[in-house]
């Protein structure tokens, strides 16, 4: 009986299977398992002939050699989430929804780093060379020296590359990428791994520092196999808000640097505009803050960020009173009306309860407990909290209130914005010029909410 000559890959985790399956037993992803030949070789170019393996040679960790300089793109919130700029040699890939601005940002990134001296490539599978020509323009970038290719073919890519000696090379995208190695079209699982492989292993033989453009699927993950975000170095999200102008980079993986850096960009006709101060972006410009509004002051990454968390508490129509949340975790917000209720007396069980971050930021860290709460609290009495007044504090599930980090460089950033108040934990810090209210249990500040006492 003839051996079979396909083999079972799941897109998702990358597993091997002998038979196809409805879901994959390694990562439980169901429809995710696609066949493969067997016969063509795991790479994107045929492996050349070799008499025998070479043996290893191993080093120890210590090195006389410097770590290169890292290359600074002229784009600073770029560099910021990269962690300084970008390594010489490494592989990056950046994804984002559909229209975001992935292709904006790295035009803005080739032609600011090619002004600066850089060699940089920019390789579009997408789009014309014309097409990225007016693109340019638009952005005010038509004279900056970068070399523009419209390509799909990894052969004539890696040809090119191998000759030339570049600083960065961008790809638009690794899905249109195709090996003729493979029978498979591009995009499918395995030309994606295959191209992804190949781009990867030039940057590693000391090569140029490569970006990789990555789609992503209705469920906001990068398309193709999981493998390919552990090839590379550093996992970029370009993400937006529809009907908001900003964006924001973060890292979910980064070999060289944080991943809790953010670098936030603004929207405009002529592209897109780094956003230095993002408190003022976030924050509303009313004079009078209405009930149910909270300023929290938080930290992304290293830079503290003042955001006004929003709420609404109604009398529920329907017999399940409504919990929807929009930019904060959906478990915390039960834990804290659970707390609001068992500790201080105040039901929400017959009310629905709305919670917005304002200007569609995600915010993770839990010092915004505090902050959520004041602005529960505020919008179910009826009692708006003073205008420059900053709240941030976590909540332990016995009510009282856990201190959090950087407190200093908080009350500084909302010093800078003109607030003078702060209602948090008790804390140990000297004097920012604001005035710093501390309580030791949720209790006190409902009392001191419904008293309009600070």
């Amino acid at each position: 009986m003839a051996k079979d000559s396909s083999i079972y890959v799941c897109q998702s985790c990358g597993a091997v299977h002998g038979k196809w399956s409805g879901q994959c037993s390694a990562c439980g992803q169901w429809n995710s398992i696609v066949e493969e030949s067997r016969s063509a070789p795991p790479g994107a170019l045929k492996p050349a002939a070799t008499s025998r393996a070479k043996g290893l040679q191993f080093e120890t960790l210590q090195s006389d050699t410097p770590e290169p300089p890292r290359i600074i793109t002229g784009v600073a919130e770029f560099d910021r989430v990269c962690g300084g700029g970008v390594v010489p040699g490494s592989a990056l890939l950046l994804s984002g929804d559909p229209g975001v601005g992935k292709s904006t940002l790295l035009l803005e990134v080739a032609a600011k780093a090619a002004l600066a001296g850089r060699r940089v490539a920019y390789i579009s599978g997408e789009e014309a060379v014309e097409q990225i020509r007016s693109r340019a323009r638009r952005m005010g970038f038509e004279k900056a020296p970068v070399e523009l290719a419209s390509a799909t073919a990894l052969r004539d890519i890696l040809g090119t590359l191998k000759r030339e000696t570049f600083d960065i090379v961008i790809v638009d995208s690794i899905q249109t990428l195709w090996s003729d190695v493979h029978e498979a079209g591009p995009g499918s699982v395995t030309q994606v791994r295959a191209c992804a492989s190949e781009m990867v292993r030039l940057a590693k033989s000391g090569g140029p520092a490569v970006v990789l453009v990555g789609h992503v699927t209705k469920d906001g993950q990068v398309a193709g196999p999981r493998v390919v975000e552990h090839m590379v170095d550093a996992v970029l999200s370009f993400e937006g808000e529809r009907g908001y102008p900003f964006r924001i980079l973060r890292a979910g993986k980064n070999r060289f640097g944080a991943t809790d850096e953010i670098g936030v960009f603004e929207m405009g006709d002529s592209g897109l505009r780094e956003v230095s101060n993002p408190s003022a972006l976030f924050l509303g410009e009313g004079k009078d803050r209405a009930p149910g509004a909270a300023v929290f002051a938080g930290i992304e990454g290293s830079r503290p960020v003042l955001v006004e968390m929003q709420a609404l508490v109604s009398k529920s129509a329907y017999g399940t009173p409504r919990r929807a949340v929009v930019g904060w975790d959906t478990g915390r917000l039960a834990m804290v009306l659970a707390v609001l209720e068992a500790r201080c007396g105040i039901s929400f069980g017959d009310q629905d309860v709305y919670l917005n971050v304002a200007g569609g930021l995600r915010i993770n860290e839990p010092a915004a407990d505090l902050a959520a709460a004041a602005a529960l609290i505020s919008s179910a009495m009826d009692m708006p909290l003073p205008q420059g007044c900053v709240v941030f504090g976590e909540i332990s599930l016995s009510g009282e209130l856990r201190a959090v980090g950087r407190a200093e460089a908080r009350l500084r950033e909302a010093q800078k914005l003109g607030f003078d108040q702060a209602l948090s934990p008790v804390l140990t810090v000297k004097d920012k010029g604001v005035k710093i209210t501390g309580i030791s249990r949720l209790g006190e500040a409902v009392e001191r909410i419904s008293q309009n006492r600070y």
